[in-house]
């Protein structure tokens, strides 16, 4: 069971710098965008005047963009912070669409020992986002990729279903992780946008482009370094953009595409019965069937 963290545990924020100065730590903020001009001007300030200008627990503040055709990325300079199109980032390497591409080049771009990253679409945007996940890595020194979990409310035509969000974990990844890897199911929330890690774990890591790339962490970290690198702390409720159902058909896809990739070899499935042709019962009752029957190549 990962450990599990309040962020009230760290809300010290004083004290919280204090230790990070003392430890000789940097700290890396990265706001992933791709067109979120509705909420990014606030959550850069929030975070800039809380986080670095009120108290140095953050020694950067970069907002990433994959592209975006609206002005996030002019709101959120005006905003405070440094903003940089991903595919200026390693351009030699040429340039992919996803978000787990942005990610993987903000490894490259930011300078922190600790890296956090902050989706850019939180409506009640508030520093336990960052504090929160960066808590546990300042004061916890085995522990080295903290993930976020929360109620996330889901915004439908009938009204607010205050815990229904969160509906590709519960559809697809916790059965999953319940299936293949029993560890990960103490996580409430795997596919947070809201997280925290040390450089020197991310530096070791794929990257899948796309939405898979949050499941392929935490598979990666705890093949590479066991369940106790891993930690989560409650940071209360997000409120954020719903997504549509062909959208997360699209994120689902990805998501199974990053974790299959990383099974070794196929599972038996104990719930599945075999092709009726295969039967000798069947066979003696349905004696056409036979000829029907696929010869092994």
């Amino acid at each position: 069971m990962p450990a599990t963290f309040h962020h009230r545990d760290f809300g010290d924020l004083a004290a919280l710098a204090a230790e990070k100065e003392a430890a000789g730590l940097r700290v890396s903020l990265c706001i992933p965008t791709l067109n979120e001009e509705g909420t990014i001007a606030r959550v850069v300030s929030v975070l800039r005047a809380e986080l670095l200008d009120r108290h140095r627990l953050l020694d950067e503040l970069v907002v990433i963009d994959s592209g975006s055709t609206d002005r996030t990325r002019s709101l959120a300079a005006e905003a405070g912070a440094e903003v940089i199109q991903a595919s200026d980032i390693l351009p030699f390497q040429g340039q992919r669409t996803g978000k787990g591409e942005n990610l993987w080049k903000a490894v490259h771009h930011l300078r922190g020992d600790i890296l956090c990253f902050v989706d850019g679409d939180i409506g009640n945007i508030h520093p336990r986002f960052v504090y929160g996940t960066v808590g546990p890595l300042l004061r916890h020194p085995e522990i080295g990729y903290v993930k976020g979990f929360y109620e996330r409310p889901l915004l439908a035509a009938e009204g607010v279903d205050p815990r229904g969000g969160g509906r590709v974990t519960e559809i697809l990844v916790r059965p999953l992780f319940q299936r293949f890897c029993p560890e990960l199911t103490g996580l409430h929330q795997p596919l947070a946008g809201e997280y925290a890690a040390r450089r020197e774990i991310l530096e070791q890591l794929p990257f899948p482009t796309g939405y898979g790339v949050e499941t392929a962490h935490l598979l990666d970290v705890h093949r590479l370094f066991g369940i106790g690198a891993i930690a989560q702390t409650d940071l209360d409720e997000r409120i954020h953009r719903n997504r549509s159902l062909a959208q997360l058909g699209r994120m689902s896809g990805e998501i199974l595409e990053a974790f299959f990739a990383r099974i070794p070899e196929p599972v038996a499935v104990p719930a599945e019965r075999p092709p009726m042709i295969s039967l000798p019962d069947y066979l003696q009752r349905f004696p056409a069937a036979a000829t029907r029957a696929k010869k092994p190549a």
